[in-house]
């Protein structure tokens, strides 16, 4: 046996993708990083070894342009590229290539850390060390660093350091929730296993192990879905272990789920009611996917509230919109409904405060173990915000590491230096502006090849009878001053729209009522129809233009998306049964529903300019859409001809890097593993081939370059510092997009 001690900067341990995007956040600020994961690979519960998609704020498509950004954006990205079809060992391979990329990290797979050094009082403790054991290696590990973050979802280096925190269900009136408990337990959401099938090709027997369940006696076939061709993500309700100690109870909850998964495949295969005769299990999980269990207290506990009311924290530095997802404690024996939801309007927000310790001085934490009531866990626990606030405990741990600060201190003091760190990394904050006082572009004036000024959707590729509502978003900058609409008429007829405000700037679903008009349409075919529907904002904002249902009129919609528009259905039947999955279908988020338009726009035209593309919005500090896009779009088609975005500074300006961000669709819900599958490698809107000119000499020398780019950010570091008054980003091509479209250019000296 070899005793070993590692120091580094920081100790992260746990090795799923909040653990991930932390050693990498902090590894990019140039701190040496211990990642320590307890399993041959990375990934926790999204890895090969459990298998649960990666869900985040997207909620599947429900919260629109929700998709993160920074370390996890980049993931969703390139694994899109190389794992179309969600395979989950390619899966594990690009978490482990992109921990293998930075140089700052030392990786330990298979070390099982059990030990924590720490001292202090109660109320101000201190981390020394914590020590780990590489299985099939006789290591023995003591990792000793300034700052330590606890990734492990169970938490278990803060409680071994003596953190305060919390397992179960808090009382209603602690924190006012209304779907707490009225007298508080120890209750969690259970654990779950998963299993894949195949088509073998050939008849298949299966006899079924003795400890199977018979599921015929159990309310299972009732309350659940069971069908033959499904497998994986389609079986999230086999949960159970929520009334145990998910930790001390594992093996137990492991085996019943056992049952439970071999109970249902006898059911599927021996029971005559269903067409699998030649299906086969290829998968059966060992390895619990958990969902809870101790949750740390911070110097912020977020609370349902919080969540419902999208509370606009000054030190939030990470957001989510998964709906408050809670299920019973009985898991897959309970007679009520497998879950029930509960949305916020939009993406709501998460404090730093709610990232570290309120005892443990050097503690940060990030994942299903941040501070957080069990309510709000219901929605902060799916895993793709656990790796936003991974990246953002990275940063802090870093920015601690580097000043020698508490990150109570670091939140008392340098908190706006904390935000414009991540907003520099393309990290995933919702409405603070960047404002980088070392970024010159902040101080260039912005040009371009050409804008795209006039707002429409022309093309008809399909007709839709406006048997309901439809609503559809667009920028309204500086204002609306009348809409054209491409209808049908089965006879004359009145068509009424109405225009809303979405009440806050991160909300796409309607709130205010602003304008109303209508119009009278002639029975017949492709008319366009003005309507005088008319607002003018005190700021830039969306607009949710709602169009009444009539049975007599159709729409007709475009099947080329429109970068800022989005189109919705009011109502419908939800696609899983409540049953299975409770929601109140009177949310406007859940009411008005975007999954019938994924990449269509209803036949529309704006009446006057916009200006909400402009060059300038590629430097106004925002990298993501609030309130409108943010991106500058060019009006032709890069294919046709090169369109550039130039910036120009009066005086000569030192030039070492140039951060160029393109628009990746954040509206597009990705997957990781096998939930869906997105057609494309590359999203259509990002820039394909590009260089970057700076004007020397009387003329324009290409300083940096790229073709077949397929990622957001990315950052040109040149050959030699250069001085310039005039820099542009030439677009030679897209991924299939007919505009070239920048989101942000940063220029650092």
């Amino acid at each position: 046996m070899r005793q070993e001690i590692v120091q580094t900067d920081l100790t992260v341990v746990g090795g799923g993708l909040a653990g991930v995007c932390a050693a990498i956040a902090a590894a990019r600020l140039g701190r040496t990083v211990a990642l320590v994961q307890n399993r041959p690979v990375l990934g926790g519960n999204s890895s090969s070894e459990v298998r649960v998609w990666v869900c985040g704020a997207t909620a599947h498509g429900t919260q629109r342009y929700a998709r993160e950004t920074g370390i996890m954006g980049e993931l969703f990205l390139e694994n899109q590229f190389r794992n179309i079809d969600g395979n989950p060992y390619l899966w594990d391979l690009t978490l482990l290539e992109a921990v293998r990329a930075e140089p700052n990290i030392r990786l330990f797979l298979n070390t099982d850390v059990h030990e924590a050094e720490a001292d202090g009082d109660e109320q101000d403790r201190t981390i020394r060390s914590a020590t780990g054991w590489m299985m099939g290696s006789e290591r023995r590990i003591r990792f000793e660093s300034l700052i330590y973050l606890d990734c492990t979802g169970d938490g278990l280096i803060g409680f071994l350091a003596g953190a305060k925190h919390r397992i179960g269900r808090e009382a209603r009136s602690e924190f006012g929730e209304s779907w707490a408990p009225e007298v508080p337990d120890d209750i969690t959401l259970g654990s779950t296993l998963l299993f894949y099938t195949k088509d073998a090709g050939r008849p298949v027997r299966f006899v079924p192990p003795s400890f199977a369940i018979d599921v015929a006696k159990t309310t299972i076939p009732e309350r659940r879905i069971i069908r033959s061709g499904d497998n994986g993500c389609a079986y999230w309700w086999i949960e159970w272990g929520g009334e145990l100690d998910t930790v001390h109870d594992n093996e137990r909850i492991r085996d019943e789920l056992w049952a439970v998964i071999y109970g249902i495949w006898d059911y599927i295969k021996n029971s005559g009611k269903f067409d699998a005769d030649r299906m086969t299990l290829e998968w059966v999980g060992s390895i619990p996917g958990k969902r809870e269990y101790r949750r740390f207290v911070g110097d912020y506990v977020l609370n349902q509230n919080d969540i419902l009311e999208q509370r606009p924290f000054d030190d939030r530095v990470a957001f989510g919109g998964w709906s408050i997802d809670l299920h019973p404690p009985q898991g897959v024996y309970a007679t009520e409904s497998g879950s029930k939801h509960l949305y916020s309007d939009g993406v709501y927000h998460i404090p730093f405060r709610s990232l570290y310790s309120v005892n443990v001085n050097n503690l940060l934490m990030a994942g299903r173990d941040i501070s957080a009531t069990h309510v709000a866990f219901g929605t902060t626990r799916v895993m793709a915000t656990c790796a936003v606030m991974g990246e953002a405990a990275g940063t802090g741990a870093a920015l601690c590491a580097i000043k020698g600060v508490t990150p109570r201190e670091l939140h008392r003091e340098h908190l706006r230096e904390l935000q414009q760190t991540l907003l520099r990394q393309d990290a995933s904050i919702i409405g603070i502006r960047g404002d980088d006082p070392d970024d010159q572009a902040r101080r260039a004036s912005v040009s371009a090849s050409g804008t795209l000024r006039r707002l429409a959707a022309e093309s008809s590729d399909e007709v839709y009878p406006l048997s309901s509502n439809i609503g559809f978003i667009v920028p309204v900058d500086p204002k609306l001053d009348g809409v054209e609409l491409l209808v049908d008429a089965a006879e004359d007829a009145e068509l009424q729209v109405e225009a809303w405000s979405t009440g806050r700037m991160e909300n796409y679903v309607p709130a205010r009522l602003v304008h109303s008009a209508s119009a009278f349409v002639q029975g017949g075919l492709r008319q366009w129809i003005a309507l005088p529907l008319v607002w003018t904002p005190d700021d830039a904002q969306n607009a949710f233009i709602v169009v009444k249902a009539n049975d007599r009129l159709s729409v007709h919609l475009s099947h080329r998306p429109l970068t800022g528009v989005l189109t919705f259905k009011d109502g419908g039947q939800p696609s899983v049964p409540a049953s299975l999955e409770e929601k109140r279908v009177d949310q406007p988020l859940v009411r008005w529903r975007a999954h019938p338009f994924e990449r269509k726009t209803v036949c529309f035209r704006l009446a006057g300019e916009t200006d909400a593309f402009l060059p300038s919005k590629a430097t106004d500090g925002y990298h993501r859409p609030y309130g409108g896009p943010h991106l500058w779009a060019s009006e032709a088609d890069p294919a046709a001809a090169p369109q550039w975005l130039e910036l120009i500074w009066p005086e000569p300006v030192p030039v070492g890097s140039v951060h160029v961000t393109f628009n990746d669709d954040v509206n597009e819900d990705l997957i990781n593993l096998h939930h869906h599958r997105t057609p494309f490698e590359a999203i259509p809107e990002l820039v394909k081939d590009y260089r970057v000119e700076a004007w020397q000499d009387g003329g324009w020398t290409t300083v940096a370059e790229r073709r077949d780019n397929r990622k957001r950010k990315l950052v040109h570091v040149l050959d030699a510092r250069i001085e310039t008054k005039r820099l542009r980003i030439v677009v030679e091509a897209t991924n299939g997009c007919p505009r070239a479209e920048i989101v942000e250019v940063r220029i650092y000296g």
